[in-house]
């Protein structure tokens, strides 16, 4: 009987590619290749082909020729290419397959100047920019419907939480334009990570370039990046642009994933001010009266996932040598598609919850006079009418508020003379109590630049809509 060691190599074999490393790696990678960057790689053969017939390295005979082996292979369905041992990885099948066509000669000059190392990153750069450009259309759209309900909403009153707590009054459109604000700012470090990627590695070829007279804008033009990353080892060591990427995803998901939790506070019973389209909700297989608002959750528990794929690239970067290395490729490549994948289905799924959601003006209002949200009127009138200094006044709003506490009762519940009787020598005049205690009121004065006085909400989204369409 042989040694544990002799059994497995029996097993196993003892050439590259051992079965093990072949159904643990190049197996799931082959596949993971066929399922991303199939289509970027046959740009990428065309773009390179005829930048060599351009720059006379190969004729122009040989470029149709292979040109039209490409053609022919990019035209076998993608179900029929299964992984072989006889092949390391996708790039050789495909090389394979076109010399089948055209000749093994013709086929190996297509990669003359050109490496699987500029290639791969040309790749990866080619499928995160229409990612990237998928968000973007999917962001916008979510930006609009935002907008559209901060229109219907702007004189909607609702209760303003600091801290998980009722704070002040505001507006339901202030709120959302808080929202779409944060959500703008995302969709620039998604424009941002776009320009960051869509620039063009080929030609860097190892790592050093070419001996020969290629024409690397040529290429690049041809891809359609927007120029090149012009240092050759920089366009295969940088792992910026896949950073950048993640970063820009990590920040969407993460910042989207905390008002969507306010969205499901909201939509509860309890709370009530928010209700979920009929097409959005799930009603309980036991309990019949339940609306369960499921596209918010799922939308919640995606957007962690995704901002986590995204954490995954970043930490699987962090650390690895400044050069060509497994860590930033093959491994990794999948964590960013599938977080982006997992993000435009967060984007696309609040986006058709909040275009047809409903919002409870009157439960808002009510809640917006409860819990004394309003006393930090008093304090105002009391600095800015009965010439108090703001701390003397502060310290009255204060003993007002625990009164009414103790007693309690909510501040329009109390008469003004129990007020005046508790500010101990201060008259308060009986029609700047009513507007203390009116959230409409406490709104409307807010009208420093940005407060959610209705005008200046108004005029908000007007601008905010302009910068839509001009985008």
């Amino acid at each position: 009987m042989g040694s544990l060691k002799e059994e497995f190599e029996a097993m196993d074999g003892v050439q590259f590619p051992g079965k093990t490393y072949v159904e643990a790696l190049l197996k799931p990678v082959f596949y993971d290749q066929k399922e991303h960057l199939l289509e970027a790689m046959f740009l990428i053969h065309k773009a390179h082909t005829t930048m060599l017939a351009e720059q006379h390295i190969i004729s122009r005979q040989e470029a149709d020729l292979i040109l039209k082996g490409v053609k022919e292979v990019e035209q076998v369905k993608t179900a029929e290419l299964d992984y072989s041992t006889e092949f390391e990885d996708l790039f050789f099948l495909v090389e394979s397959q076109i010399g089948k066509i055209i000749g093994e000669e013709l086929a190996g000059k297509m990669h003359i100047a050109k490496s699987r190392n500029d290639m791969g990153e040309a790749m990866y750069r080619i499928v995160i920019r229409d990612y990237i450009t998928s968000a973007l259309q999917e962001a916008e759209n979510l930006r609009k419907a935002l907008l559209y309900q901060a229109e219907l909403h702007i004189d909607s009153i609702m209760p303003a939480h600091t801290h998980t707590q009722p704070a002040q009054p505001t507006t339901f459109a202030h709120y959302l334009l808080a929202v779409t604000d944060n959500l703008d700012r995302d969709i620039t470090r998604l424009k941002n990570a776009f320009q960051t990627v869509n620039k063009s590695p080929m030609g860097a070829a190892a790592i050093t370039t070419s001996g020969f007279p290629i024409n690397r804008e040529r290429v690049a033009e041809l891809l359609k990046f927007d120029g090149l990353v012009e240092n050759s080892y920089d366009a295969i060591g940088t792992a910026d642009y896949l950073i950048e990427a993640a970063q820009a995803l990590i920040s969407l998901m993460t910042n989207m994933g905390r008002w969507i939790q306010e969205f499901l506070r909201m939509a509860s019973k309890e709370v009530g001010l928010l209700k979920v389209s009929d097409a959005y909700v799930q009603i309980s297989s036991i309990m019949p009266q339940k609306r369960n608002p499921v596209s918010i959750e799922h939308s919640r528990a995606l957007a962690s996932s995704a901002a986590g794929e995204g954490m995954t690239v970043v930490h699987m970067i962090h650390n690895t040598p400044y050069g060509d290395i497994n860590d930033t490729e093959d491994d990794l490549q999948p964590h960013l598609y599938e977080g982006y994948r997992k993000g435009l289905r967060v984007l696309r799924l609040m986006r058709a919850v909040v275009l047809t959601m409903e919002f409870n003006r009157n439960r808002a209002f009510q809640q917006a006079r409860e819990n004394m949200i309003t006393i930090t009127e008093l304090a105002d009138v009391l600095a800015r009418d009965y010439g108090l200094s703001f701390r003397r006044a502060h310290h009255f709003a204060s003993i007002i508020a625990k009164k009414a506490d103790a007693a309690k009762l909510e501040l329009y519940e109390i008469p003004v003379e129990k007020v005046n009787e508790w500010l101990d020598g201060i008259q308060l005049k009986n029609e700047d109590w009513r507007e203390i205690v009116d959230p409409i009121c406490f709104v409307a004065r807010r009208n420093v630049t940005g407060g959610p006085n209705q005008e200046l909400v108004k005029e908000m989204v007007q601008k905010r809509k302009r910068d839509v369409n001009q985008d």
